[in-house]
């Protein structure tokens, strides 16, 4: 296996979410392996324009909870760039909260960030029939649900289905779909602000340490890159090997 099926030189690769530590962290992997990257951002336009001139990319704003606005991001990355072959699906919300305080808007606002967005940007991506990779950032709550998380965990696990259906319609279109499941990734505060929880992970990850961005990035890389021209309908589960360690 060749380095070259890592250059995306020549390809532009829109990476949802993109003003955060793993959409930046994503963006900056695909940018250094030679993409042109579109850096998607919902509200901190500060953050996406700042990245997109770092790594000679270009900032798209989007509400991606409504789908006329995933089919306008599609449609103005391509008139930007000149074209578009692959979606980074990494956007998305992990709010806190108890299944029983969890509203019925709060649910389905869950599923249309987390779901609905995937969804209506691979339709967009699909219905302009040029092929293409689609890489969805699912998480192992999808497999395994943590306390306060239904409704996230549910939607992750709606997104692998999702991410393995798509994968069987598409296909004859040239157009492969794949998941990543990541384990806890760490960022700023994150030790300081739940230093318990982190040494649990720490304890129960058989590579006892917390993920980073780059772990995720060089896996959405593999998956998006023709060194897994036949993989699709695939979930790549980036832990540390915690989803391993026994529970009882």
């Amino acid at each position: 296996m060749g380095t070259a099926q890592f250059d995306f030189s020549g390809q532009v690769v829109l990476v949802t979410g993109a003003s955060g530590g793993l959409g930046q962290g994503i963006a900056r992997a695909f940018a250094a392996a030679g993409a042109k990257v579109g850096v998607h951002y919902h509200a901190n336009r500060a953050a996406a324009e700042a990245l997109a001139a770092e790594i000679g990319g270009m900032a798209f704003q989007a509400d991606l909870a409504h789908e006329p606005e995933c089919i306008a991001l599609v449609d103005s990355v391509r008139s930007t760039l000149g074209r578009l072959d692959v979606i980074i699906n990494n956007a998305g919300q992990q709010p806190v909260a108890g299944l029983t305080d969890i509203s019925g808007d709060d649910f389905r606002a869950m599923l249309d960030a987390n779901v609905g967005g995937p969804f209506a940007l691979t339709k967009a991506l699909a219905k302009a029939g040029q092929g293409g990779s689609v890489v969805n950032i699912a998480s192992i709550e999808a497999l395994q649900p943590a306390a306060g998380h239904s409704h996230y965990a549910t939607s992750k696990a709606a997104l692998l289905m999702f991410t393995r259906a798509a994968a069987l319609e598409l296909g004859p279109l040239g157009i492969r779909v794949n998941a990543i499941s990541p384990g806890l990734i760490g960022r700023d505060g994150l030790e300081s602000a739940w230093p318990e929880g982190v040494a649990r992970w720490k304890t129960s990850a058989p590579l006892q340490r917390l993920g980073t961005p780059q772990d995720i990035a060089d896996a959405a890389l593999f998956l998006a890159s023709d060194a897994a021209r036949w993989v699709t309908g695939a979930n790549l589960v980036v832990d540390g090997g915690v989803s391993c360690a026994p529970t009882w």
